[in-house]
Order: C-alpha cells, then structure tokens, then sequence
C-alpha cells in the first residue's frame, strides 16, 4: 500500500485535487504587527532573522497566501493518505488493536510575525498536535475528548513502550501518557509547563550570525519555558523575552524590563535554572547499590513538574 510521505519542507507543491482545496483569497489574515519593521524591534533576534533571506516571509500577501494555499493542501493530502491507511487497518481486522499517534516535530511560521519555517520561540513553531488513538476499551472515558494539559514529545517513546507493556528506560525524561487516556479526572501530579531549546548556529552562513549578534558559536542559543498565563525566553549572551500570554496571546509586547513584571522574570528564570539542573548528564544517576548489586531506579516517582 502506497502511502505520502510529507517532509513540511520546501517546495510546497500539492497535487491536484489538494492543490485547489483553499482559495489563497481567504487565508490573508496573519498573527503578526503592521510591518516586519515594527515587529524587528522586539528584540536582537527577531532583527537578525528578519532581515535574513530565508527566513523572511515574502511581503507580496498574495504571494504569501499562495504559499499557505499549498501548505494546508499538502495537510489534506496527509489527511486523505492516513484516511486510506485506516480503512486497510480496518478491513484487515487490525484496528482494535493498533495504537495510532499522529504528532509533529515542529509547527511552521508561515508568515506569522514576518518569519517563515521553525523559528526561535513564537508558538507558532513549537506548539504542535498530538492525537492518539487508544483502541483499549480503558480509552473510552476519555475518547473522543480535547486534553488541555501539557505535553512534550518525550511522552511519546514511554506512551508506546507502557501500550506495548514493556518497560521504560530509566533514561526517558518523562513518562507515559496512558493515565491522561485511561481517567477522566486530571491528574494532579501532571506536567504544569512545557520547556524547549532552539540552536541557531547558522551552519550555511559562517559568521555573519554570530557576528551581527555578538555571540560565539556556543551562545547562538535560547530556551523557553511556558505555563498557561506566561512565557519566559532565555538567551545566552542577549536580553530576555517575558510575555503575559493572558494579555498578550499573540506574543508583541515584551515586559522583561517591565518593572511590574520583575518578581515574574526572576521567578520564571529560576524555573528555568532547576529545570536545566534536573536534566543534567545523568548517566550514573539511575544506578543504586543494594546488596544484590546494582540496580536502575526511577526518578519519576518523585519528580515535581
């Protein structure tokens, strides 16, 4: 059975009957500020890559609508392909006990904030899907339902092996989502926000990146912790971003030099430190001595999120 492998990379070209499933003339309306100028002044980063060749959003709409036209047809073309793969798991008798994810590695700009492709910290890029098919009749509480709790990739290597009834590395930095799918009632212990990193070591452009930022190769990076209320963007060697996603869901307004806003800085910048701490090389730390030798333990089990 042959099935559409979609990289969500350029050349976004899709195919008839995907490619004239959205009209261009009703996907012009973007998250962004009136012009790239103004949305460049937010920080050091966000100038840099504004005004670098491939990660600039094209400034003819049409032309950008176009773009979003094929990309969204590209998805129905996923949609249609996993379509036919179901109906074969289906008639095959495999349905009921197959579990399906459909995730992402990363989200797309796509002319949000001026910027085009996985950039830097907008939600746009990291905030992702995930759906996941349980066919275990423990499932049907939650089937169908919309989750609201955080979640992160690295719940998804630990969901198969707990499915598959295998255990689970002490290596594995989180754990399964089976318990979000087999209870309706939240789980009081679950994961409060998500964290990521981005590395914009500019591999294609030497060191004009590093130079128009003042960096060296090591601090061409950021990381980003994010809760439901707010959102706090460390750089190595630059400012911060800290910005109230209750008054601010779409991501302009800075308030990291805010002075109302301080106390939340600090607070989040140290969340961000006993995060970094707690995923530390670790590679002896699974191990305890007992008398029966070595053995691996968990640290799940005491884990605060």
């Amino acid at each position: 059975m042959s099935i559409c492998h979609y990289s969500g990379l350029p050349p976004w070209i899709a195919p008839e009957p995907f490619n004239q499933l959205y009209g261009p003339d009703e996907l012009k309306e973007f998250v962004r500020q009136d012009n790239p100028e103004k949305e460049a002044q937010q920080h050091p980063f966000q100038d840099y890559f504004l005004n670098r060749k491939h990660s600039t959003a094209p400034a003819n709409t049409n032309k950008l609508a176009r773009l979003k036209s094929n990309y969204f047809g590209l998805m129905s073309e996923v949609d249609s392909n996993l379509g036919r793969l179901f109906t074969d798991l289906k008639s095959s008798s495999d349905w009921d006990n197959t579990l399906i994810v459909f995730t992402s590695d990363h989200g797309e700009q796509l002319g949000d904030h001026w910027l085009l492709g996985k950039m830097g910290y907008f939600d746009q890029s990291y905030y992702i899907l995930l759906i996941i098919r349980d066919p275990d009749s423990r499932a049907d509480i939650s089937r169908n339902s919309h989750c609201e709790e955080f979640t992160e990739n690295i719940n998804i290597m630990p969901t198969m092996l707990a499915w598959l009834g295998l255990e689970i590395p002490a290596q594995c930095d989180d754990r399964s989502l089976l318990a979000l799918l087999h209870h309706k009632e939240k789980q009081p212990d679950w994961r409060k926000r998500a964290h990521w990193e981005f590395d914009f070591r500019d591999v294609t452009g030497g060191e004009a990146l590093e130079q128009h930022l003042g960096l060296n190769l090591h601090q061409c990076s950021l990381n980003v912790i994010r809760d439901k209320h707010y959102k706090y963007v460390h750089f190595t060697n630059l400012p911060p971003l800290f910005f109230d996603l209750q008054q601010d869901p779409e991501e302009f307004t800075n308030l990291a030099q805010d002075s109302d806003y301080a106390h939340l800085v600090h607070q989040y910048s140290q969340k961000m430190l006993s995060w970094h701490m707690r995923h530390d090389e670790q590679t002896l730390t699974h191990m305890k001595l007992t008398e029966e030798g070595v053995i691996t333990r968990s640290a799940m089990r005491y884990q605060n999120k």
